[in-house]
């Protein structure tokens, strides 16, 4: 085990130097709220997808108290698209307490940082590593797969016993002594990028692997059953109806979503989970004659279940009194969907709002 944990680091540092990412654009510069800016983004969202939502978002609200001054609405809007809009609601209320508790910066401590939401303890090390270069473990998804796959562990890494077992090997490795303290940024960008590049979930390139050599996976021909699978699960699939409501100057009638659950906080279209909720929900709130014009079905899923939603056009409607614009209904004109958090399925949709 032990020339297991000392041949790590300096195997896969001197990969990184050759193959590695050197020039993403939180790199340069890399300052705790870009680190941890791009730490939320990249948690379930690939680095390709993450840089342009990371530059025009960062082009915004360049910093930490430019995050926390801006309303909820603004920070949702640069988000959307990204999916995950927790990730963006707690990015906003970890900001807050950071001025409120932290005089504006992000605090350089372990514990302080799990205790603002949405960081856990993986995030908050990778922050305090690449942001500071202080020693300390990560262990995202990429890294638990690259130590299952070099240890040969078995079970479900999401399994309490063995992601405390993939921690006790990440910490090893972090604590090495042939681990320089002058590359605790490099080395944890490293295990990411090995896992995001080589070390992937299906056909992974052993032959170019740095850390092939010591390999338990590599070595049994273990590559395709390591990291055990999640056992599996049947998702419950759901149906909703869903209005386009668009009225004679081409504004269309949004509704926000409350403030916990899918969605939350979002704008997105009405939404009813049957057709006669629906036209009972159209009827109270426009007057839209006819049956509409339907689309076809969207399917998205979530986490915990699978969504259809089935939508339905209407053109040159006219409000009853008094509906829209109020907190939760708002008539928006379509060259200002952009300014809103609108879901990635809704907004894909509106973007036949020209048509």
């Amino acid at each position: 085990m032990s020339a297991a944990i000392d041949r790590y680091a300096p195997d896969l540092l001197a990969w990184f130097d050759t193959h590695g990412r050197h020039d993403l654009p939180w790199q340069h510069p890399r300052t705790p709220y870009r680190v941890w800016l791009s730490e939320i983004m990249l948690q379930q969202t690939q680095v390709a997808t993450v840089i342009g939502y990371f530059d025009r978002f960062v082009d915004a609200l360049p910093d930490l108290p430019a995050l926390a001054a801006a309303p909820q609405e603004r920070v949702l809007a640069l988000w959307s698209g990204l999916g995950y809009y927790a990730r963006a609601r707690n990015l906003h209320a970890a900001a807050r307490l950071c001025v409120e508790r932290h005089d504006g910066d992000l605090p350089r401590d372990l514990d302080a940082l799990v205790a603002l939401p949405g960081i856990g303890r993986s995030t908050a090390a990778a922050i305090l590593s690449q942001a500071w270069g202080d020693r300390h473990a990560i262990l995202d998804g990429n890294v638990k797969r690259v130590l299952a796959r070099y240890h040969g562990i078995d079970g479900w890494p999401g399994a309490p016993r063995v992601e405390k077992q993939l921690w006790a090997l990440a910490d090893a490795h972090a604590s090495s002594p042939d681990l320089p303290d002058a590359r605790l940024p490099d080395y944890t960008q490293a295990q990411m990028d090995l896992g995001a590049t080589l070390c992937t979930r299906a056909r992974p390139t052993c032959l170019l692997c740095p850390l092939r050599g010591a390999c338990v996976a590599h070595r049994d021909g273990r590559t395709d059953d390591l990291p055990t699978p999640r056992p599996g699960k049947t998702l419950p699939q759901r149906e909703a109806d869903v209005l386009w409501l668009e009225d004679a100057r081409g504004r269309i009638l949004l509704q926000q979503r409350p403030q916990t659950g899918i969605w939350a906080a979002l704008w997105t279209l009405p939404q009813a989970e049957d057709r006669d909720a629906a036209d009972a929900w159209r009827d109270t709130h426009v007057h839209a004659p006819g049956d509409g014009e339907p689309l076809p079905p969207i399917a998205h899923a979530f986490s915990h279940y699978r969504l259809t939603l089935h939508p339905r056009r209407w053109r040159a409607v006219a409000p009853r009194d008094d509906v829209g614009d109020n907190d939760t209904l708002r008539w928006v004109p379509s060259d200002a969907l952009d300014t809103l958090g609108i879901p990635a399925p809704i907004r894909k949709l509106l973007s036949r709002a020209g048509e």
